[in-house]
């Protein structure tokens, strides 16, 4: 009996895929978080930071304290907010891309907003690494208060606070990341309580970044600039019937439109 249980454990192993290997830390330029191993990111090819316009102030400063990260000095935790489609995941990336060129030990770790439980092993599997990282959470959106105190934690003050080589970088459309929960504040000994409480979870971020809603006149220097990037021709009256097509001005949906555009010309961005 063991003899035929030890061939049944033998064929199961057989048959079940190996776990999953993390990449190694230092070889790519960026990765993905998934199911608590780093994987390599397929293709990492942000647009060049020169062709964010609109910016400048959001750049210097990130490209200033991810240098800094990058350097092995003290950096802060950032907080990227605003409307939609300005631009902030592609400055996150692009800042992150530029630092490499110049030379900097910097990678970036893609995490999903739906994940901050499995940071802490992330936090062990590059804490030792002698590289910085970014460690970028999308578009956050937090609704419960228990993940925004988990997420607190572990910026600040927590027994597992991330180390001293990465720095979380965040991205959401609101300020101050988490909603009031009227009922909550309604029960509340204190309602100012439950707001501080809230609050404190933006405050946890060392920089604030804000991204606002382009005028015309932003929005076609963003496809201006593209088009001279690729070599495309600019037609501002075309430009912005896009935009009013899609309802919206921004730098996404000028980018939407470049693609169309070079698709039509027979280009591959």
């Amino acid at each position: 009996m063991e003899a035929t249980l030890a061939r049944i454990a033998a064929a199961l192993e057989r048959l079940a895929p190996p776990p999953p290997v993390s990449a190694d830390p230092l070889a790519h330029p960026a990765y993905v978080w998934r199911d608590r191993v780093l994987l390599p990111t397929r293709a990492f090819a942000p647009v060049p930071i020169a062709l964010l316009q609109g910016v400048d102030a959001q750049k210097e400063v990130l490209h200033d304290n991810l240098a800094r990260l990058a350097a092995g000095h003290a950096a802060q935790d950032v907080l990227l907010w605003g409307a939609r489609g300005t631009g902030k995941s592609a400055l996150v990336k692009a800042s992150v891309a530029a630092i490499q060129a110049e030379g900097g030990a910097l990678a970036l770790i893609e995490v999903a907003a739906d994940r901050l439980d499995t940071l802490p092993a992330l936090f062990a599997t590059i804490a030792h690494v002698p590289r910085a990282f970014v460690l970028f959470l999308d578009d956050l959106g937090i609704d419960a208060v228990r993940d925004a105190r988990t997420l607190r934690s572990l910026l600040e003050g927590g027994a597992e606070a991330r180390p001293a080589n990465a720095r979380l970088v965040v991205t959401s459309n609101r300020r101050h990341l988490v909603p009031r929960d009227i009922h909550e504040q309604e029960n509340a000994i204190n309602p100012r309580d439950s707001v501080d409480d809230q609050l404190a979870l933006a405050d946890r971020f060392g920089l604030s970044l804000g991204f606002h809603v382009v005028d015309q006149d932003h929005y076609l220097a963003i496809v201006r600039g593209y088009t001279e990037r690729y070599g495309l021709p600019f037609d501002a009256a075309e430009a912005v019937q896009w935009a009013t097509r899609r309802g919206s001005r921004s730098g996404r949906v000028a980018w939407q439109y470049i693609t169309d555009l070079a698709g039509r010309a027979g280009i591959a961005l």
